[in-house]
């Protein structure tokens, strides 16, 4: 289902001189990081498969690679983050091999509903077919976008679950096109741009809206922040993935939650979840950390959680809602297509 140009990371390997690597996945391709072991324990290399639930580039096992004595770290399905990493590591974004024209041209119709003038977003795994996706959709009538993203994503047009900088492009566009499977970055998508946003499903050929999706988070999250109105003691937690460590941004909230007479004490943790913080005395908490934890999460918190941004609307320093992500600089280039060597 996947390219994970296995030749290509063991020439990689025998370059750099690693023998020994992790290999760190996602849920969904443990059984392509199982072949992958196989493949490279068939020619010398000693491979460990790390157990540990990944969340993203943003949460890279290249610490614990070092810990283990591995040589080099080889993080499945996602495209390269620009972080201080511990030892050599190879991103191999996991390209799915899917018909993506075929599902665009079944939902022609629905893709009609969004305008003319649209932008064509998605996930890494299929970065590949964006350039034939935006020639077939042009030939069918349509003004394409594909935005440049900063330097937080490796490709144009690349979207992940903290950053929706691609999807903004200049042109006064009607509407979003996400390709790609699940709800998860298309609702982000959705929730930043604040445009229509149709969600078609390659591999099902199925295609979702998500403006009622995005209506329903946002009471949610007004909710949420009702919920904290007389809240007096705030946890402002920071996470102490590479990728996710925002110090600075967290000491920016917990000095304006002081300025307007609140507590707030720093919390860091590496797995962000409630019942770890229940033995805590803490009327509500901040995530500054991954963005997506307070909202996709909120339901699993006994306690109000909030973004950064939603803190400024509690304290009435901010009036209109806004989706909290997480910037890079300028993107000079887009990645290598296949794989990725960070030393």
């Amino acid at each position: 289902m996947h390219e994970l140009y296995e030749r290509d990371v063991l020439t990689k390997l025998r370059e750099i001189g690693a023998k020994k690597i992790l290999i760190q996945t996602p849920e969904g391709l443990k059984k392509e990081a199982l072949y992958l072991a196989e493949f490279l324990r068939k020619e010398g290399v000693d491979v460990i498969i790390s157990g540990d639930i990944n969340y993203g580039a943003c949460d890279p096992a290249d610490r614990e690679a070092r810990m283990l004595g591995c040589d080099a770290l080889i993080h499945l399905g996602h495209s390269y983050m620009q972080l201080n990493l511990d030892v050599p590591t190879i991103f191999i974004p996991a390209f799915a091999k899917v018909d993506v024209i075929g599902a665009l041209e079944k939902n022609l119709g629905k893709i009609r509903r969004l305008g003319k003038r649209i932008a064509l977003v998605t996930t890494v795994q299929h970065i590949r077919n964006l350039e034939s996706a935006k020639t077939f959709l042009e030939k069918n009538g349509f003004n394409v976008s594909i935005g440049d993203g900063d330097s937080r994503v490796s490709f144009k047009g690349q979207v992940i679950g903290c950053n929706f900088t691609a999807a903004k492009v200049e042109n006064d566009i009607e509407g979003i096109l996400f390709i790609g499977a699940g709800y998860f970055h298309p609702i982000g998508v959705a929730l930043s741009t604040r445009k229509p946003t149709l969600a078609v499903n390659p591999y099902s050929g199925d295609a979702i809206w998500l403006e009622r999706e995005v209506e329903r988070i946002i009471r949610k999250r007004w909710a949420q922040i009702a919920k904290a109105y007389d809240a007096q003691r705030f946890g402002v937690i920071v996470s102490t993935k590479k990728g996710q460590l925002r110090l600075g941004d967290a000491k920016r909230v917990m000095d304006l939650l002081r300025e307007h007479g609140k507590e707030a004490y720093l919390i860091a943790m590496n797995y962000i979840n409630y019942p770890s913080l229940e033995g805590f005395d803490f009327d509500a908490y901040v995530v500054v950390a991954c963005p997506r934890v307070p909202i996709d999460d909120a339901e699993n918190w006994r306690k109000p959680v909030l973004t950064p941004k939603e803190v400024e609307l509690l304290l009435g320093v901010r009036e209109e809602y806004e989706f909290d992500e997480i910037f890079g600089g300028e993107r000079r280039k887009d990645e290598p297509l296949g794989i990725s060597l960070k030393l």
